[in-house]
């Protein structure tokens, strides 16, 4: 088990793990874009065991280092400072955010293949892309509860999967190894193990309107069986079609 967990990003997926991390007694450095000072809320709000860094510090002193941005501001990792860390990815292809990305758009490439790309000497996992930030939160669960839920993961390295896993057990979720880097297109945009299962039915509304209504949703228990199963399900559909989470 990480004894300090260093994130990178301080939005809605990196609050929530942050929040999860202090909870299981674990040292946390946040860093974002914005700097140090923009934190004081959160790390007030976090507790003793939480401080404010850059993202280059919260890299170098993280045992395992969370990247909670959106895709397109991959380019500013640290990658010199994350060289032999595990990084987890929680990031999500969606163009009309993030602009069109050619390799993507084409599947040469998964997006955390192309993160994995800009930073060599790191070991990527995608993990916490398929839920939404509150459920995150409001669905962890104790190591034997009877109704714990699981979150996929997907890697190239044996070590640096089991080292997610073992956060994840910690934060409270078991995982589901579903492969690869190159397989992680399974838990993307618009694949069965996506958001939904965690939520249930959606209303139709735009993007902001759903996430103000995730806040008052519980969320779903999504059991490890349940998670393989979507998993295996899945058809590969053209990421560049990928929109964000919107009925409308």
């Amino acid at each position: 088990m990480p004894q300090t967990l260093g994130l990178i990003g301080s939005g809605m997926i990196g609050s929530a793990a942050a929040r999860l991390a202090v909870e299981a007694g674990l040292d946390v450095v946040i860093g974002n874009s914005r700097g140090p000072e923009s934190l004081a809320d959160l790390v007030a709000e976090l507790g003793a065991t939480a401080r404010a860094a850059t993202p280059e510090e919260a890299a170098r002193v993280g045992d395992l280092v969370v990247a909670a941005i959106p895709l397109a501001a991959y380019r500013q990792l640290p990658a010199d400072a994350l060289v032999g860390k595990t990084v987890l990815d929680t990031a999500n292809y969606y163009p009309e955010r993030d602009g069109h990305l050619p390799e993507l758009d084409a599947g040469e490439l998964t997006s955390t293949a192309l993160i994995q790309r800009h930073l060599p000497g790191s070991r990527m996992v995608k993990a916490f892309n398929t839920i939404t930030p509150h459920q995150l939160y409001s669905l962890a669960r104790p190591a034997d509860a009877p109704d714990r839920s699981a979150l996929p993961i997907a890697g190239d390295d044996a070590e640096a999967k089991a080292a997610a896993t073992g956060l994840l057990d910690a934060l409270g979720y078991d995982a589901v190894d579903i492969g690869t880097l190159a397989d992680s297109w399974r838990s993307e945009p618009n694949t069965p193990a996506y958001i939904a299962p965690y939520l249930g039915e959606v209303p139709a509304m735009n993007v902001e309107d759903f996430l103000r209504w995730t806040l008052d949703t519980p969320g779903i228990t999504v059991p490890s069986a349940r998670v393989a199963e979507l998993v295996e399900t899945a058809v590969r559909a053209r990421a560049g079609e990928a929109r964000l989470p919107s009925a409308e």
